[in-house]
């Protein structure tokens, strides 16, 4: 449960997934399934470095042209409970070393759904021009893309 949010700083996207919680994190902890939901297609993603512990080390890199990979996230994970919550921040790199240009803390959460499992992705920043800018950016679009991305991979493996 997100006890902090804060319509200033916060942006917020839910949406109930027509799989099991277990199949919902799987493919979020998985580096080979996080791949192909985690960036709007037709780019790619590409996981260099998935640490699932706090501390650990998320990096990602994208290829929108199907050239080169190009980097997209480095960041840390601060907490993950196992099927229920993972918390990372690009403010952070992997080791809780501060990065260069600190952006998001984004809290993922997972609860069981009467159709499935409801999955929020909860993004916190410092101030409201951050949040403004991330809005700006296309978060809507493109964190709604990605889930519905994953919503169809888990929904198919479902059955």
């Amino acid at each position: 449960m997100i006890r902090s949010f804060n319509p200033e700083f916060d942006l917020t996207i839910s949406r109930v997934i027509r799989a099991p919680r277990s199949l919902v994190w799987s493919a979020w902890t998985d580096p080979a399934s996080f791949e192909q939901w985690w960036i709007p297609a037709p780019a790619r993603c590409k996981v260099v470095d998935m640490v699932m512990r706090p501390g650990g080390a998320f990096v990602t890199r994208i290829s929108e042209d199907g050239g080169d990979f190009a980097p997209h996230l480095d960041a840390c994970f601060l907490d993950i409970a196992d099927g229920e919550r993972i918390v990372f921040t690009n403010a952070l790199v992997g080791g809780w070393r501060p990065a260069e240009q600190p952006f998001m803390t984004a809290i993922i959460t997972l609860q069981n759904h009467p159709d499935g499992t409801e999955y929020t992705a909860h993004v916190m920043h410092r101030n409201n021009a951050d949040r403004n800018m991330h809005a700006e950016m296309g978060f809507y679009d493109g964190w709604g893309t990605v889930v519905e991305q994953l919503a169809k991979l888990v929904e198919h493996r479902a059955g």
